[in-house]
């Protein structure tokens, strides 16, 4: 049986467009499976649907992952695409496009062992019988009543059906559902599942039109021929299940038919419906894990662009339909796949909380050093034409770390750590720069340019606010005064802050500038 084999599991999305995080907490569930059971993480690329294929997809798909960190061990060259190499490992090759000679051959053996036909119906045919059927208030299947009156190999002479497999190209291969059958299955997170085969409809599993195979025998083929043993995805592919049970069945390989699971969907912040890109553009945040461009040109958020640290976002989704069944929020990538368990998975929507994902965000910020962030806030700095070295930016950083949710915040919240203020809110002038706080600013200026106390910002506050006291001046109207001098507002940070992070001789520069300014 599967569980007595070495683990195996893989993640197989379509290149047909950007990866919703939906599809990466897919591959976050696998990733986490095969890490806590000592296992492989296989990456295979779907790209058997020809009409959906989108060029840049597959590369959006592997850079996405990498940005996560969630690794593959085995499969389209370790996130690499490089063919050829892909190619000599003894499961590979990765795409599905690449193994199309292998699906043909397992979709005759169908045919010679009574489990699939060809079916020669064309779009038109098959579109009037559904306009027929819709005429009477009813629903077309192709089933095993209807297949008894179509065109197919199971209605058609034997030379009838060797001539239009000469001659056609627009020809498929459809399974066999069987009669009045009970499909019994099982589930890793909804329990024993039980469908009658009356109830489904014969699907296509190879098409002569581009020579390739429909998903249900693509992941049927490959599943087996690598090896996978527990196939971890998606609820919208529950309803397909019966079918894949069947097919493990008819090709014989029961004893070695993976375990499934299906996890539930991510939905909309108000709980109702399937989270989608529109919801995101709608409430303003993103459902990709990186920006994409799409062929014409249209542009999608990404969290990664967005200012998310990978840690963040991974940890975010985990907790999406799944906890360690303890108090514990914060897990590294490695502490999730020792504490993840499908048992824990579960079976209702995950709904998604935006503001959830920016608390996630803030915590990881605040974990950092401030030099990791100064390193990854100076290239910020150089887009707002500021000339600092990392050690300044970790010194405001260390002031401003508990304002901010993301490294850009460090700028909005406080931009007069590194740029003196070349305007003044008209408002707080008005209201602050008065005569009874004007004539005590002078002093206060020079005890800031001959300060020689501890620098820091306890001992500044002391000695500025004890000054003030000392001489019995208004202090509110005072500290607002000097407030508005710094930073050119009457808001922001703590002056002993400011002070502290941009120096003495700079603080009272300041305060100089605003009585040249403000006093004209």
């Amino acid at each position: 049986m599967a569980e007595s084999r070495k683990t195996r599991v893989r993640f197989a999305p379509s290149p047909t467009g950007p990866l919703h995080i939906g599809g990466v907490r897919t591959a976050l569930y696998n990733y986490l499976y095969a890490k806590q059971h000592n296992g492989t993480f296989v990456l295979r690329i779907e790209d058997t649907d020809s009409n959906r294929f989108v060029p840049g997809a597959e590369e959006y798909i592997i850079e996405a992952l990498r940005w996560c960190g969630i690794t593959p061990d085995e499969g389209v060259e370790n996130g690499k695409i490089v063919e050829e190499a892909s190619s000599r490992h003894p499961y590979g090759p990765y795409r599905q496009s690449q193994r199309r000679a292998i699906y043909r051959r397992y979709a005759e053996q169908l045919i010679e062992n009574g489990y699939a036909y060809y079916a020669f119906d064309t779009p038109e045919e098959l579109a009037a019988r559904r306009a027929e059927a819709e005429s009477k208030g009813e629903t077309f299947i192709y089933n095993q009543e209807s297949r008894k009156t179509l065109r197919n190999s199971l209605t058609l002479g034997k030379e009838e059906c060797a001539r239009l497999l000469e001659t056609t190209t627009g020809w498929t291969i459809r399974f066999k559902m069987p009669e009045n059958e009970v499909v019994k299955m099982d589930d890793l997170i909804r329990g024993h599942i039980e469908v009658n085969t009356d109830t489904l409809d014969d699907k296509v599993l190879w098409k002569r039109s581009d020579e390739l195979p429909t998903y249900h025998l693509a992941n049927i083929v490959d599943d087996h021929l690598m090896e996978i043993t527990e196939v971890i995805r998606g609820e919208e592919w529950l309803p397909s299940l019966p079918l894949h049970y069947m097919l493990y069945k008819a090709f014989g390989w029961q004893d070695t038919q993976p375990r499934f699971a299906h996890l539930s969907l991510l939905l909309k912040p108000s709980g109702q419906g399937k989270l989608s890109k529109r919801d995101g553009d709608k409430l303003g945040f993103p459902v990709f894990p990186l920006r994409w461009v799409s062929p014409e040109g249209e542009v999608t958020r990404g969290y990664r662009e967005d200012g998310y640290f990978p840690e963040a976002f991974i940890n975010m989704l985990a907790f999406l339909g799944w906890n360690p069944g303890d108090e514990r929020e914060i897990l590294s990538l490695k502490e999730l796949s020792e504490a993840f368990s499908l048992e824990r998975v579960i079976k209702s929507g995950a709904r998604f909380n935006p503001e959830k994902a920016k608390w996630y965000n803030k915590e990881y910020l605040r974990m950092k050093s401030d030099e990791e962030l100064a390193e990854a806030y100076m290239p910020i700095l150089k887009e707002q034409g500021v000339d600092s070295t990392p050690e300044y930016a970790a010194r405001a950083i260390s002031v401003i770390k508990d304002r901010a949710s993301f490294v850009a915040d460090f700028w909005t919240a406080a931009p007069y750590l590194f740029v003196a203020p070349s305007e003044y809110v008209a408002k707080d002038v008005a209201k602050f720069w008065v005569p009874e706080a004007c004539g005590p600013l002078e002093k206060v200026r020079a005890l800031i340019a001959d300060y020689s106390g501890e620098m820091e910002p306890a001992a500044i506050a002391g000695a500025i606010e004890g000054y003030i006291k000392q001489n019995e001046w208004p202090i509110g109207k005072v500290m607002n005064c000097l407030r508005l001098a710094l930073t050119g507002s009457a808001s922001g940070l703590g002056i002993a802050e400011i002070i502290y992070t941009i120096g003495t001789a700079e603080a009272a520069a300041r305060v100089d500038k605003a009585f040249s300014v403000l006093n004209q």
